[in-house]
């Protein structure tokens, strides 16, 4: 077993750690408890052994593969830090783009329940939550069956990665659950059901939205109006890819 000496350094860690800079700082942080500037201001400080060995641990662990979030136990969400273990998704910027497109729905009525389904992390229900002062009531259940009442927004980032994509042995997602990932064989199981059984549960005039993968603009759309939605329209990301769905309820 490799040993490491007591004379190991916060410059050398970073330089050995065989990792990207950005990786092996953040890495590095969360072993230490600190911010970036002391990394900065401090490469020639000592580190005791028993950090040292826990800093080579974990770049090891992503120098496997291992995705940071889930190595560091933390991932920040539309500006909230967020635990995150290996039995959740990991929260994505781009989902950043269904909570502001919920946002605007909600600011437009008085009053609106809302309704987030499979919610993993929570990172969707806590930003919703937090931006309205609102409370969260979390509710085991398949999709709306232990459900009750009428909603005014019902929103979902669902599995839609199809079955056989080969993104599902790349990068982070490998290491993901795939209960959060694939959902079914087009992708599109999740969203189809979802769009098929929401409108026995959202108010006349309430708005579903749901989150897609990059190729499934159309198709969602099509599943929308096909379940007679009103005002469907498709949203892209920061990145310009489609990635939101939304469609109301008829009046």
């Amino acid at each position: 077993m490799s040993t490491v000496e007591t004379d190991a350094t916060i410059g050398g860690l970073l330089g050995e750690s065989g990792l990207l800079r950005s990786e092996a700082e953040l890495l590095l942080r969360s072993v230490l408890g600190c911010e970036r500037s002391h990394l900065l201001a401090h490469a020639e400080e000592a580190i005791d052994s028993s950090k040292a060995r826990l800093a080579q641990d974990v770049f090891a662990r992503r120098r496997a593969g291992e995705p940071i979030a889930y190595i560091t136990g933390w991932r920040e969400f539309y500006g909230i830090r967020l635990c995150v273990t290996p039995d959740v998704l990991i929260p994505r910027p781009e989902t950043e783009l269904l909570v502001e497109l919920a946002l605007e729905r909600v600011a437009a009525t008085s009053s609106a329940r809302v309704l987030e389904l499979g919610t993993g992390s929570g990172a969707i229900a806590v930003a919703l939550a937090r931006d309205h002062g609102a409370a969260i009531a979390f509710v085991y259940s398949d999709w709306f069956e232990a459900l009750e009442g009428r909603f005014g927004l019902i929103v979902s980032n669902p599995p839609y990665v199809a079955a056989s994509d080969a993104h599902l042995e790349r990068g982070d997602v490998r290491f993901e659950p795939r209960l959060a990932l694939v959902g079914g064989e087009d992708g599109l199981a999740c969203i189809r059901a979802i769009a098929a059984r929401a409108q026995r549960r959202l108010r006349p005039g309430g708005w579903l939205l749901l989150e897609h993968g990059y190729d499934q603009g159309d198709r969602c759309i099509g599943l929308f109006r096909e379940f007679g939605y009103s005002d469907v329209e498709d949203f892209e990301d920061l990145a310009g890819v489609p990635r939101v769905c939304a469609g109301r309820l008829v009046d």
